[in-house]
């Protein structure tokens, strides 16, 4: 009921506006939709890169001391190099700053952070939704 009565008296404050008032507060929520639009398509984007590191951990968990691998400086540069201690990892916490943590630390830190990003994506995505159906009521009305 709150619902129906809130857009009956959003139409009505429309049908007060101006053309060019009307126009406008559609471009605000466009604005607002897109802004909201790619802070989902960060935090997707924040999520792949801890679910890659999360199995990275994994892999590198199973590798014995002393194996020879290739290791990531960029997504496209490798350089050969040799593990040696594989219950240790540096973790990056934000800024350039890194900590080092035991494999099992590091483990329980990617999967906090994925647990904490979906949560935030499932609330923008609700925020973004219920204002695209605000707009879309308003218009339809």
């Amino acid at each position: 009921m709150a619902s129906s009565s809130s857009s009956s008296s959003a139409r009505g404050e429309l049908e007060k506006m101006g053309i060019d008032q009307v126009k406008a507060l559609k471009e605000q929520a466009d604005l607002e939709v897109n802004l909201l639009q790619d802070s989902l398509n960060n935090i997707r984007t924040a999520n792949a890169r801890l679910e890659s590191a999360a199995g990275a951990l994994n892999d590198l968990s199973v590798r014995p001391q002393g194996k020879k691998m290739l290791v990531p400086l960029t997504a496209s540069l490798y350089v050969p190099g040799t593990l040696d201690e594989a219950d240790k990892v540096l973790v990056d916490i934000g800024t350039g700053y890194f900590i080092e943590k035991t494999m099992e630390d590091g483990k329980d830190y990617c999967q906090r952070k994925i647990n904490l990003l979906k949560s935030n994506y499932e609330q923008l995505f609700e925020v973004m939704f219920n204002s695209i159906c605000g707009i879309e009521d308003i218009l339809k009305d």
